[in-house]
């Protein structure tokens, strides 16, 4: 296979915000994991039998390794059998982060056209490559966008009334 023998070094700046993009994912997978017990949590009532607690917690122990694209899924059903109608766009904000986190995580960078911007070279599943370039101000936005994101699904969380500490509750991003 011919190619370069080693990445480019991406410049700080663009480092340093695909790394802040990267740990925003991170905190919304914690959210929605958390959303998705508080949402599921109910369904069960205060008198769940043996057979029916078994079973949610067997599926809250899948859930902890499931990937972020699995999680969106999960908790948009979740929100949806517990009748909670979406929040303005927020499954649609989902889906969108969902691509951003694959595209953030996955690209191998090269130098753009234009003086501080990169292209991440990224084909997605169905073979479409990511077309334009990318600076650190561009990937800051993603990072923002998802913890939007991720406060609107902890807002969610916290209407079951089931909350509690968890170490994503510092509240700085």
């Amino acid at each position: 296979m011919s190619g370069r023998p080693a990445p480019v070094r991406l410049p700080d700046d663009m480092a340093a915000a695909i790394g802040h993009a990267v740990s925003g994912f991170g905190f919304l997978e914690e959210a929605l994991k958390r959303a998705i017990f508080s949402l599921t949590r109910k369904e069960l009532g205060e008198d769940a039998g043996g057979k029916a607690w078994q079973g949610w917690l067997r599926r809250m122990e899948d859930i902890a390794d499931d990937t972020l694209g699995t999680l969106i899924d999960s908790f948009v059903a979740a929100m949806r059998d517990a009748g909670i109608t979406d929040h303005p766009g927020l499954s649609r904000d989902l889906g969108a982060i969902r691509l951003n986190r694959n595209l953030l995580c996955h690209a191998s960078w090269r130098p753009g056209t234009r003086p501080g911007h990169w292209h991440p070279t990224f084909i997605n599943t169905r073979g479409e490559r990511y077309p334009d370039e990318m600076d650190a101000a561009a990937v800051l936005a993603i990072h923002a966008a998802t913890l939007k994101a991720a406060r609107e699904v902890l807002s969610i969380m916290r209407t079951t009334g089931i909350d509690g500490e968890w170490a994503g509750d510092g509240g700085r991003d």
